[in-house]
């Protein structure tokens, strides 16, 4: 983060929350969204695109490689695509700010078009090892020549054709698969992605979509088997990107603990690699309600009704951490005013996000009144039965979003106002994250 004069902010014991709200779109989905239609034949449109740094840097990208690319009226993005193969030689260097994302996905396009891209970040982005797709591209035909420690600056010299690959991801990516499958649209013959630990299927879903040849067979193991089928053709799309679910967390559990309330939340993306926080909140007896529930580009949608309920702690599952690990935040606030015991456990990748989540939930939580124990890998919380908790600190966020949104919906159900010290990452993710709740409160 850039450095900037502390915003601290106060959240206090709330009104019933009513009314309907809109969420930012998912960013997964937005990057691809963008990238497909630029390889689409014919123009798409794409409403709901979350209008972040990250995204805009895709669409520039995309612009620099012969995709005309328009924000319209009432923030309909329209793209006309050159096809797959028809990438353009950019002029200039590539400039990706900060977006992990973008640049491994568009190395994967480049890699199988006969053209030469260097991409270039922020300090940040230049810190991140990129190694892990270098390996695979190289082995389809790419020539990369990446600075020390496979970083950026980076060039990519892609082939083409191509040679199709069948690769064994080494980690859990979901970007060095999308790397891979994005290389291998323009690569005859069929590539393979074999992932023995599933991670979000945003690729394979859009790829589908936008009229791609691809299957995915999974052992009895739980391996993953994707194959594409490549010089593949795709068809321009209207898309609509769902509103991310992790933005819709706090919504969701504002709406459960704060009483009388009755929320509706629109659009909400439940692809089943991202949504177990919903099924977990059931579990403790949380009245979610699926409205319309509906497919739009390749991925699962609803509008979610969320009244205030009595929730009772629970045992959770360890096996939900990965569709959820960003969630377990507002979990933990969920937790402190059920009834009865939550335990959380094989949390370990908490400790090493933004903050520590673990330690930082844990001793905020204590601040305000939870009874909240910290093991090594999760919290064991005691809740409150719906009683309010106490209230009255100023809790730190460690510059973490999700920290600071967590304790925002905590200090509406307290005595007495929670006060974080710094609300200004929330802007990172989530900028119109107060003006939400405001409009709830009305």
């Amino acid at each position: 983060m850039t450095d900037h004069s502390p915003s601290p902010r106060a959240f206090s014991a709330s009104v019933p929350l009513r009314g309907k709200i809109a969420i930012p779109g998912d960013k997964s989905i937005s990057h691809r969204a963008l990238m497909l239609s630029a390889l689409a034949v014919g123009t798409s449109r794409v409403t709901g695109l979350l209008e972040g740094h990250d995204v805009l840097a895709t669409a520039a990208a995309m612009r620099a490689m012969g995709a005309t690319i328009a924000r319209g009226d009432k923030g309909e993005w329209v793209i006309d695509g050159v096809g797959v193969g028809g990438l353009l030689q950019p002029r200039e260097a590539i400039e990706m700010g900060n977006s992990g994302t973008s640049t491994r996905l568009l190395m994967g396009l480049v890699a199988s078009h006969p053209i030469t891209v260097t991409f270039t970040g922020d300090a940040s982005l230049s810190g991140r090892p990129m190694g892990r797709v270098i390996d695979p591209l190289s082995q389809m035909g790419a020539d990369i020549s990446a600075s020390p420690g496979g970083r950026l600056p980076l060039m990519v010299r892609g082939l083409a054709p191509a040679i199709p690959l069948a690769y064994r991801l080494p980690m859990a990516s979901a970007q060095v698969k999308s790397a891979v499958l994005l290389a291998g649209l323009n690569t005859p013959g069929i590539t393979e992605v074999i992932e023995p630990v599933p991670t979000r299927d945003h690729s394979e879903r859009m790829l589908r979509g936008f009229g791609a040849d691809l299957t995915v067979e999974t052992d009895t193991d739980g391996t993953r088997h994707i194959r594409l089928r490549g010089e593949a053709e795709l068809v321009p799309q209207t898309i609509v990107v769902p509103g991310d679910p992790s933005s819709a967390a706090f919504f969701i559990v504002a709406a459960l603990l704060v009483p009388g309330s009755d929320v509706l939340i629109a659009n909400v993306g439940l692809n089943p690699t991202r949504a177990g926080l919903v099924d977990v909140l059931k579990a403790m007896g949380g009245d979610i309600e699926l409205i319309d529930a509906r497919d739009v580009g390749g991925e699962p949608v609803a509008d979610l009704r969320v009244r205030h309920s009595h929730l009772k702690g629970i045992a959770v599952d360890p096996a939900v951490a990965p569709s959820m690990i960003d969630e377990y935040p507002i979990l933990f606030v969920a937790a402190a005013l059920a009834e009865g015991r939550t335990v959380t456990t094989g949390l370990d990748e908490l400790r090493v996000k933004e903050s520590d989540r673990l330690a930082v939930m844990a001793t905020g939580l204590a601040a305000i009144g939870a009874r909240v124990e910290e093991s090594e890998d999760g919290l064991i919380i005691d809740g409150t039965g719906g009683d309010a908790l106490a209230g009255g600190a100023t809790v730190a966020g460690h510059l973490d979003h999700r920290i600071c949104m967590s304790f925002a919906i905590a200090g509406l159900v307290s005595k007495a106002a929670v006060t974080i010290d710094d609300m200004a990452p929330v802007a990172t993710s989530f900028p119109n994250f107060e003006t939400l709740l405001a409009d709830l409160q009305r």
